[in-house]
């Protein structure tokens, strides 16, 4: 049985690897985007065979199951801040549809998909919170990406009769961390990370390793049909305890940490989630607007299913979450 991983080379797929290599793990392929990955892939998985190529191109998912005679999948590969939008659909669509059509013709026992919370939207207040089977309400082009790729994979698998599952996690934060959460580390702690409104809005987030982990276990689940999952620590965070959590980590750290943040009315958050729609329907993208645009909504889940059905453990302790956090980037010559 071969497992095949997409998306070696990004944050949850590095944490996956690792993981694989502490399972001895073996006839494992992988799929990275650029040449400039491969060692760092090969390192965390030894004898693993890399294969560079679009996740988006059909020869490129066809050269990595070439000669597969049967397997399980991982696939985690996507864009979530493109350089245009038109890259949503080519990467969590198309990409979607080729890595499980390929698996299909290689006789796939299961298959895992790493999906996303924009898949389904914002919560309506922020006393509410997700439950697995939650009907779809994307948020933007990023969002309706991600429920396109799910109902890909999730037709394909049910007309065949193959079990999967679909893994929604919220917001990452951990090791491997790109450089994006390595400046959020820093603005909160230097006191300049944009609060918008009165930080009552709540978020779920999930440490990347215990995502791993989940990715693993539904490896191994006896799950019918196509389910999907939250991923997540055990509860969401309101923005303020998050804020709070990171500062405490830093402090922990040694690093010097100045307190409060730069406020900004409710509005700013409606203005920034405006401008990102219009540019998005124009075909263009900007990660600090979009980023903006988010930070006064509610985006909360329940870990019940993951729990019960993947004996899924969710971390529970955010100020030690961040603390490795802020060690990993430190180790890394990041600047957090």
């Amino acid at each position: 049985m071969t497992l095949v991983v997409t998306g070696a080379a990004g944050w949850f797929g590095s944490a996956f690897l690792e993981l694989l290599a502490e399972q001895d793990a073996d006839d494992v392929r992988v799929l990275v985007r650029a040449p400039s990955d491969v060692p760092s892939v090969a390192s965390r998985l030894p004898g693993a065979t890399v294969h560079v190529g679009d996740v988006s191109s059909r020869q490129s998912v066809a050269d990595l199951f070439e000669g597969v005679d049967s397997c399980e999948v991982v696939h985690a590969a996507g864009v979530i801040h493109p350089s245009r939008v038109a890259q949503f659909d080519e990467v969590n669509v198309i990409g979607s549809r080729q890595v499980v059509t390929q698996a299909l013709r290689h006789d796939v026992r299961r298959f895992v998909h790493i999906s996303s919370n924009s898949a389904i939207g914002t919560n309506p207040t922020p006393e509410e919170a997700f439950r697995d089977n939650e009907p779809y309400h994307p948020y933007l082009g990023y969002g309706e990406s991600k429920m396109q790729g799910e109902i890909e994979v999730l037709t394909a698998l049910e007309a065949a009769g193959v079990p999967g599952v679909i893994l929604r996690p919220p917001w990452f934060y951990g090791r491997f961390q790109p450089e994006r959460q390595a400046r959020f580390l820093k603005t909160v702690r230097s006191g300049r990370f944009p609060l918008i409104g009165d930080g009552s809005n709540r978020r779920s987030m999930v440490d990347v390793d215990r995502l791993a982990s989940a990715a693993w276990l539904a490896l191994q689940a006896e799950t019918d049909g196509v389910r999907p999952y939250w991923i997540a620590d055990a509860q969401p965070y309101s923005t303020n305890e998050i804020l709070a959590a990171v500062k405490e980590a830093a402090r922990l750290e040694g690093l010097p940490v100045k307190d409060g943040a730069m406020r900004l009315p409710a509005i700013a958050g409606r203005v920034a989630y405006r401008v990102d729609a219009t540019l998005q329907r124009f075909g263009r993208y900007q990660q600090e607007i979009h980023v903006a645009g988010e930070l006064d909504k509610t985006i909360a889940c329940r870990v019940d299913g993951a729990v019960r059905d993947l004996g899924f453990e969710p971390a529970s302790d955010l100020v030690e979450g961040m603390r490795r956090s802020y060690r990993w980037g430190l180790a890394n010559g990041q600047d957090v």
